[in-house]
């Protein structure tokens, strides 16, 4: 990295001014964590020993023309502006392939910057000066005779780590979610609670922002794995389905929510659809083949 921690972290603190200041009305920048800038403050003054969570928010632009709202969801790693800035754009008015096309536009244009730079501002501009386009002329976005080269899309791989997984409402949640999309893999409940999602890239990025926002807090992804594909990526996927996994579990502690699931049953789940691997990533323990 060509800065400290430190130095990223002020040149962030720089950008949340400047969206501010440009967004001055309640509402329009919602942090998730509305602490997270004090915090980072405390952290470059020495009072906190802690490194803070990272910044997570999303800003709501009114399009003028035609007259619509997108929400656009910013992530700032640590690193930035020399990590990836995670963006994704999202409004009720475009369908799934809209959303997918807007977000592969975002991205391109993101990507033509330099590490070092910050971008926040500049997705927001192009967000307003280009997205009228994908809610306007579908049939131009669809327009077959654009595609004359092999589109080439990423297929990703998730897995996500929460400390536990147990309201009815929150499980019925991530299946409507991982249903609706074109997702395969698990969500396994109990504690803890691990999430398996798989297809291509904009569809888990739009997974993982879904479920998590507003306020999951104790969940994190610990592992990603992505692959470049020209196809549909079926070959790819190693689950067929997006299910709820019920394992047993690890003792008989009654109707009392604090029971751990059976890691052993995991680790047999995980050997079957070929990521064993992934058991040391999810909790520091290596698997020991029978």
């Amino acid at each position: 990295m060509s800065a400290s921690m430190k130095e990223c972290l002020q040149l962030q603190l720089l950008e949340m001014e400047m969206l501010f200041s440009m967004f001055p009305n309640q509402g329009e920048v919602k942090l998730e964590d509305v602490n997270v800038l004090t915090n980072i403050k405390r952290y470059l003054e020495g009072t906190r020993e802690a490194l803070p969570p990272k910044i997570e928010f999303v800003i709501t632009l009114q399009i003028e023309e035609p007259k619509v709202k997108i929400d656009l969801q910013v992530t700032m790693p640590h690193g930035y502006p020399y990590a990836a800035l995670q963006l994704f754009g999202r409004s009720s008015e475009l369908d799934r392939q809209q959303q997918l096309l807007l977000n592969k536009g975002l991205t391109s244009h993101i990507g033509t910057f330099d590490p070092g730079e910050l971008c926040v501002c500049a997705a927001i501009q192009w967000l307003q000066d280009n997205s009228a386009s994908y809610f306007l002329n579908r049939k131009l976005v669809f327009e077959p005779s654009t595609q004359a080269k092999p589109v080439k899309n990423t297929f990703l791989r998730m897995w996500i780590y929460s400390h536990h997984i147990y309201q009815q409402d929150l499980r019925k949640k991530i299946l409507d979610v991982g249903k609706r999309l074109d997702v395969t893999g698990f969500c396994m409940t109990g504690k803890p609670g691990i999430i398996c999602v798989e297809g291509f890239k904009e569809h888990c990025e739009e997974f993982w922002h879904t479920i998590r926002y507003p306020n999951w807090k104790h969940i994190s992804c610990k592992h990603a794995e992505s692959v470049e594909t020209e196809g549909n990526g079926e070959d790819l996927r190693l689950f067929h389905s997006f299910e709820e996994l019920l394992l047993e579990a690890h003792g008989d502690y009654g109707l009392r929510n604090d029971y751990h699931m059976n890691l052993g049953q995991f680790l047999e789940f995980l050997k079957k659809h070929k990521s064993e691997h992934v058991f040391q990533i999810l909790f520091g323990i290596e698997s020991k083949s029978s």
